[in-house]
């Protein structure tokens, strides 16, 4: 050791590891959609990652004739299947191009059901997923109560992270 010199020790190689590896993207079409799908690629091509995306379209509302459920026939019940895979598959394919032309590998999934946040939570789960990116209209009081929360309901039922967009 030459005086007036401190010894460093050698630097310390941590393990590399990724943050996110595989990035869950709720889609719906709308215009907060879109700002979440942007990010999720940008951050998925940052980081290395890939994405599934999900679109969770409704079943059939409940008949109710005089206080009675009336069931519907199997035709109409497969006809509103195709209706919602051709959507769901539509709005994957673009969110599928845009991932593609960024160099991000993509999955995309789609659910018939009205329980929205399980399922969204159900998917990451099955998907191995370690981030949820969605966006959130931001609602408050009464407009909160009345419309309730998605993102708030799947962050209390996620034990995932989830990255919010306003």
């Amino acid at each position: 050791m030459v005086s007036g010199q401190v010894e460093r020790p050698p630097p310390i190689k941590l393990k590399e590891h990724v943050m996110y590896e595989h990035l869950l993207v709720p889609v719906d079409g709308s215009e907060l959609s879109l700002k979440a799908e942007e990010h999720a690629i940008g951050l998925a091509k940052m980081l290395g990652a890939r994405i599934t995306a999900l679109t969770v379209e409704p079943p059939l509302p409940v008949l109710v004739v005089e206080q009675s459920a009336v069931a519907y026939d199997v035709a109409t019940f497969q006809e509103h299947e195709k209706r919602c895979e051709a959507h769901a598959r539509e709005l994957l394919a673009v969110f599928a191009d845009k991932a593609k032309h960024a160099g991000v590998a993509f999955d995309g999934q789609f659910v018939i059901t009205d329980n929205v946040q399980q399922a969204i939570v159900d998917v990451a789960g099955k998907q191995e997923c370690d981030l949820i990116v969605m966006a959130t209209h931001g609602r408050h009081g009464f407009d909160a109560l009345i419309h309730g929360s998605l993102t708030k309901s799947v962050l209390s039922h996620s034990q995932l992270p989830l990255l919010i967009l306003h």
